[in-house]
């Protein structure tokens, strides 16, 4: 507030003064002719102003502009640290995707994997019970096929007997006539099918 009444004071006081120099001036010479007393006036003012102005105004506009210029480089070093943190963020972010990506590879590979084993086992179990019903159903047939050839053995026998001794017309001891028949029947060689 002082260094502003200061200056008005300056620039208004030689205004009376300038207003003589001009009167007297206007008849002497024209606007662009040099005069000593509006020259001196001038410098004065100009001296006295700056003055002021280095005193008051220049140390507070230099000390602004010098923060201006602190903040400024402060906000580009942060910036450049936030862009520095980035980039190493990005890259890290990077690298974990890529393990990520790795992993669900390898996890599908085993996946794959232990389905393919899976799925062979199941094949090969599979196969062994296929393997272990055809067994049994062989060996079931074998022994139904041994038993419907006692049997069919056993009714011939009878059959035999039965038609010896209607031949024979005389009953020949049951056992003795069961042994003969099935020692021959064992004997004779059996056609498989």
């Amino acid at each position: 507030m002082r260094a502003s009444l200061i200056a008005a004071s300056l620039v208004l006081a030689p205004s009376p003064l300038l207003a003589q120099a001009e009167e007297h001036g206007a008849s002497k010479g024209g606007l662009l002719d040099p005069h000593g007393g509006l020259m001196i006036w001038t410098l004065l003012i100009f001296v006295a102003l700056f003055f002021i102005l280095s005193k008051f105004a220049f140390g507070p506009i230099t000390r602004a502009v010098e923060a201006r210029e602190q903040a400024l480089q402060e906000a580009l070093d942060r910036a450049r640290k936030d862009r520095e943190e980035a980039t190493r963020l990005m890259a890290e972010h990077a690298k974990q995707l890529e393990g990520a990506r790795a992993e669900a590879q390898r996890i599908i590979a085993e996946g794959r994997a232990v389905g393919e084993k899976l799925r062979s086992e199941m094949v090969e179990q599979t196969r062994v019970q296929q393997q272990d019903m055809l067994d049994r159903a062989r060996n079931e047939i074998n022994a139904e096929r041994e038993k419907a050839i006692a049997e069919l053995r056993a009714e011939a026998v009878d059959l035999a007997i039965a038609g010896a001794s209607k031949v024979i017309e005389k009953n020949l001891d049951d056992q003795t006539n069961r042994r003969l028949v099935e020692n021959y029947l064992s004997g004779a060689p059996v056609r498989r099918n």
